[in-house]
């Protein structure tokens, strides 16, 4: 029954775990669990920035308005307007915290991206994810009241329900293994918080780091939570292509100062899909990239900010700049080749405005949830802002609702399981569901070929469910096995729109519905 006891667990150490566990440290003992370091999520990736109406010119209505275009009809008004209207005070917050934020004049400089009617981004030159996260791990790591344990990863969620206990169902803790001692660890508190991301990794290109495994979403299922708008994963239209970088995201600010999306002969091919040219939304742009490399057959499209100031460049995105010259690309002078890459999981747990999901001391936030936001698809740089609204929304909720103690939790038993014989089936089945999903369940998609991710997925279960049970657990198996979960969740959802809808494009389908209706998909 040995357990170590908190008040709150958080899982994730990305800007919605860290700026949970400040917002609860004042009042309770928090222990911020991370399956790597603390700084190898994705926020620090983040490179466009922060949407939030900082400008006399701009409005909330205009940004609720922006996001609720983008996410095609299925973005929740009620939950838009919460996010757009306390994004201000967010990014005050960070200000305090010390975030250097780009500045003009002794103002905060304000950027455009694609799908917004007006200049909003709060950013950090082109590295904002990396800037906040830093400032936010500074202060995490002097802030009495919070245990990191890095090298932590997630098991499973352990319930009432799982050990049959009376009543309604709820979160007693978590089993989480050490990875510095190979060891399985009971962890008990009256909340935990599921910050884990997104799920990038379930396919072949992704401009995610390698924790976007999916973690929350798929241990949040198994414990009976529901989750929503699966099928909704936004490919970024524009990932560095080249054979030695396989992840690195060109901002779409880039466009947002007058980058142009060009073929190799340099023709201009946006006028031919929409209106709004290199600024129309994510998914808009990804599926015309995705369509004149089809037509072409062409590896990658181009991406052409040479006709603006060298200076202007260098200094408005002097990483991109820096990296793009170390592979020889000089940005100044030539354009940059690049391809879509999966990018962000629009949907997630359900939630609700305090983040709470469908399990009594359980809340999830970030990009592991389903807020009710995105909708169809994320507006850009409105993913950093989610963050950290509901990271205080949920902090707020568990200040106000106390809850006793949970009681005494079982230790992980592994003494039925062997240490594996050989690991090539882990690696070979991570390899195949990553390049079937690619191939079936990407930008485009048909029922036949959802159909046979699906058979493929339900052979795969069967055999890592197998090696699961007869194996002591690495990090590597709970990441496979969270994976071929997830992708369930993504072809299952997929299969039930009979409709093309903002992120998901259906070739057997290929009209929108004339009723918005989110996927929603409950456990047995």
């Amino acid at each position: 029954m040995n357990s170590r006891d908190f008040d709150v667990l958080i899982v994730g150490s990305g800007l919605a775990g860290l700026s949970a566990a400040l917002h609860l440290a004042p009042t309770h003992r928090v222990a911020v669990l991370t399956k790597r370091a603390m700084s190898d999520g994705s926020s620090g990736w983040a490179q466009g920035g922060i949407a939030a109406v900082m400008d006399r010119s701009d409005s909330f209505e205009s940004h609720v308005d922006d996001t609720l275009i983008a996410g095609a009809g299925l973005s929740d008004p009620e939950a838009t307007r919460f996010v757009v209207e306390h994004a201000p005070e967010s990014v005050a917050w960070l200000r305090e915290l010390g975030v250097p934020f780009s500045l003009e004049d002794g103002h905060l400089h304000l950027t455009r991206e694609g799908g917004h009617s007006a200049r909003r981004i709060v950013h950090v030159t082109d590295a904002t994810g990396a800037a906040v996260q830093q400032t936010l791990i500074q202060k995490v790591r002097q802030t009495p009241n919070i245990t990191v344990l890095e090298h932590h990863m997630l098991v499973d969620l352990i319930t009432s329900a799982k050990q049959g206990l009376a009543g309604p169902n709820r979160c007693l803790g978590l089993y989480a293994l050490d990875e510095t001692t190979d060891r399985v660890e009971t962890f008990r508190a009256p909340h935990t918080i599921l910050a884990t991301g997104g799920a990038g990794k379930v396919y072949l290109y992704t401009t995610n780091p390698d924790t976007a495994t999916g973690d929350g979403i798929a241990v949040a299922w198994r414990a009976g939570c529901r989750v929503t708008n699966m099928e909704f994963i936004q490919f970024h239209p524009t990932c560095l292509y080249h054979p030695h970088v396989k992840n690195f995201l060109i901002t779409e600010a880039v466009r947002g100062e007058g980058g142009r999306l060009l073929l190799p002969d340099g023709t201009r091919f946006m006028p031919n899909h929409d209106p709004r040219l290199e600024l129309a939304p994510r998914d808009v742009v990804a599926r015309a990239i995705d369509f004149e490399m089809k037509k072409h057959g062409l590896d990658c499209v181009l991406l052409d900010i040479s006709d603006k100031p060298p200076e202007f460049i260098k200094e408005h995105f002097p990483n991109i700049y820096a990296r793009c010259l170390d592979l020889g690309i000089d940005i100044t002078r030539q354009p940059i080749p690049v391809v879509p890459a999966a990018h962000y999981t629009c949907g997630g747990v359900h939630t609700d405005l305090k983040g709470r999901t469908d399990i009594a001391g359980l809340h999830a936030i970030g990009e592991t949830t389903y807020t009710g936001l995105h909708g169809a698809n994320r507006l850009a740089s409105n993913s950093l802002v989610e963050c950290m609204v509901f990271a205080r929304s949920a902090a707020t909720d568990i200040v106000a609702t106390p809850q006793a103690a949970p009681p005494g939790l079982p230790a992980w038993d592994d003494s039925r399981v062997t240490d594996a014989d050989e690991t090539v089936v882990i690696s070979h089945n991570w390899d195949e569901l990553r390049r079937f999903m690619w191939d079936y369940v990407g930008i485009v998609r048909t029922n036949k070929r959802l159909d046979r991710a699906a058979h493929r997925i339900k052979l795969l279960q069967g055999e890592i469910q197998e090696f699961y049970g007869a194996f002591h657990v690495t990090r590597d198996l709970l990441e496979l096995r969270n994976l071929v979960t997830v992708a369930d969740l993504i072809v299952r959802s997929a299969q039930s729109r009979h409709e093309s809808r903002g992120l998901h494009f259906s070739r057997d389908y290929p009209q929108m519905a004339p009723v918005a209706v989110p996927t929603t998909l409950t456990p047995a």
